[in-house]
């Protein structure tokens, strides 16, 4: 059996909860569905694509995920913009491929929202369990509509009081929602599997934090989570019931 990291509360209860509810603040992609290895298998699509036009695929990844880290402060997170990213990467790696190949690696990446969500085992039991106690509240990023159609075709939105849609996940957005609701940092708990967006910016605002690993996070997201003593991790979604 691994070993707790050091710093992380691995006790049964620390919530406290027979003092009040909590706010959870829980995230979407990659904690409740899976997100990522769908665009991942795209990508190992588009590379075995490339390898006609001898392109090493190591360096169409690196190429992608810079690609990537530049668009997104000027277009934002979701699909459409991974498949912006994938198609300007493929044209600049393979200049010599044909336009009806660009339409194929567009509708590759474009395909992905058409994708109904795989909600990940023993998520719908655990938030009706959370929501008899507590007060849930779906906190993600990313483009509004396509999160809300993945919400909507969960049909897991009705476990949650309020849904936020945030540009971004950072210290600044997680304390205009603790001013917004009116949250007291100390009962409230953001829940994800992204020590980047997840994570350390909650810990960092004052809050608690549940950290969720996920053997596929993006890699975008790799960071390592911070040594706090707010900081709970769990092996799976459904051991929330045994903490909260």
């Amino acid at each position: 059996m691994e070993a707790p990291r050091e710093g992380i509360d691995t006790v049964r209860d620390p919530t406290g909860r027979n003092n009040g509810p909590c706010n959870l603040l829980i995230d979407a992609d990659d904690t409740l569905w899976e997100n990522n290895i769908l665009f991942e298998r795209v990508i190992t699509q588009v590379q075995a694509l490339l390898r006609t036009f001898n392109v090493d695929a190591h360096i169409f990844r690196q190429q992608l995920d810079e690609a990537e880290l530049e668009h997104i402060p000027v277009y934002g997170y979701g699909t459409v913009n991974f498949a912006r990213s994938l198609v300007r990467t493929f044209e600049r790696v393979a200049p010599e491929a044909d336009p009806s190949l660009i339409v194929t690696v567009r509708e590759l990446a474009l395909g992905i929202m058409r994708q109904p969500p795989l909600v990940i085992e023993g998520v719908p039991e655990t938030l009706a369990h959370l929501a008899r106690r507590h007060a849930l509240f779906l906190v993600t990023k990313g483009n509004s509509e396509e999160q809300m159609a993945k919400i909507e075709a969960s049909r897991l939105g009705g476990y949650f009081r309020e849904v936020e849609i945030l540009s971004e996940k950072n210290v600044s957005s997680f304390l205009l929602l603790l001013s917004k609701h009116r949250w007291d940092a100390s009962r409230t708990w953001m829940i994800g599997n992204s020590p980047r967006s997840d994570i350390n910016p909650a810990l960092a605002a004052g809050m608690n934090a549940v950290y969720i690993p996920h053997p596929h996070t993006w890699i975008l997201e790799h960071e390592d989570p911070a040594h706090h003593p707010n900081l709970l991790e769990v092996k799976r979604f459904s051991d929330l019931s045994l903490h909260f």
